[in-house]
């Protein structure tokens, strides 16, 4: 599946907010609401997974969201 995201219209943005952030930011919040995978969201950003993942740290969003019970699961095998 690809991630296909319409350039953003500036007239939508701040004036203060170009179209790379704006895109960023917006891939950052649906990735982080569960909407978008990893490799979406890197692409709608325009980074590569690995670079998305170091922006993700940069903004404290965690690459990977498991509940404590099915983490303690994971660990425990």
């Amino acid at each position: 599946m690809t991630a296909k995201v319409p350039d953003l219209d500036m007239t939508t943005l701040p004036p203060f907010v170009n179209a790379m952030e704006g895109r960023l930011m917006m891939a950052l919040k649906f990735y982080e609401l569960g909407r978008l995978s990893l490799g979406q969201a890197a692409e709608v950003a325009g980074y590569s997974k690995r670079a998305f993942i170091d922006i993700l740290g940069h903004y404290g969003i965690a690459v990977a969201d498991y509940p404590a019970g099915e983490l303690a699961d994971e660990i425990a095998w």
